[in-house]
């Protein structure tokens, strides 16, 4: 790698390290499951957390780099067991910065019901443009996520996919972008549970969906770069 390269994968490997922070912060995963990865910007690579450590002991060193292939390039551990979804959703989605995989516990009881969350809450129009929606199972290990994830989400606004009987994938412009995704995705889908249980949610018209999504993807916040996050 050259000079440049090199420094922007290690800032990339030390902002995928501490981005896996806010997964442990906002309770979407337990003891090593879950993932984050980022495209390097103008490579065929990606950083992403290697397979089966800790949170407690990641860092910008136990990183890895792989190609958009998953093909290992640069680091000592194993890469993560998602690491074929995760380059299959970048060869795939040329716009995509970042994947996120989480097994958050209110999303994934949605995915376990093979169910997608309906848009009832204007926070969920605001962020997710409509329903959460439900991708096909498959085994874990392959590219037949991504291929799962990529063909859900296209004709949808939504950054996130509830891939059946497994989980929780968020997609994103960065990797912070994509966390981000899937901590509203788990708030949005702990509401949706408790509103169900209490009856019927009232339903939100599309013309007031779409008007929501506009306000907030555009509207909303400080003039660019200042925009972040709610």
């Amino acid at each position: 790698m050259n000079v440049e390269l090199t420094r922007q994968v290690r800032e990339l490997r030390e902002t995928v390290a501490r981005l896996h922070a806010e997964l442990t912060r906002y309770g979407l995963v337990a003891w090593t499951a879950g993932n984050i990865s980022a495209r390097v910007p103008g490579q065929k690579l990606m950083v992403i957390k290697p397979s089966g450590v800790g949170y407690d002991d990641l860092s910008a060193e136990t990183m890895v780099v792989c190609d958009l292939d998953g093909v290992l390039v640069e680091g000592d551990l194993a890469p993560s067991s998602d690491t074929a979804a995760h380059a299959y959703v970048y060869r795939a989605m040329p716009e995509v910065g970042g994947v996120v995989h989480t097994h958050s516990s209110y999303a994934t009881a949605w995915a376990a019901r093979g169910e997608p969350i309906p848009c009832q809450l204007t926070a969920q129009a605001d962020e997710f443009g409509g329903e959460i929606p439900v991708g096909p199972f498959a085994l874990i290990g392959g590219d037949d996520i991504g291929k799962g994830i990529v063909t859900t989400l296209a004709g949808h606004r939504s950054p996130a996919v509830l891939m059946r009987n497994h989980g929780v994938f968020t997609i994103g412009r960065d990797a912070r972008a994509a966390v981000k995704a899937a901590v509203m995705c788990e708030d949005v889908a702990r509401t949706a549970h408790l509103a169900r249980a209490l009856g019927a949610p009232a339903p939100i018209a599309q013309a007031d969906i779409d008007a929501l999504y506009h306000r907030y993807q555009n509207v909303y916040g400080q003039p660019h770069p200042a925009k972040e996050t709610r």
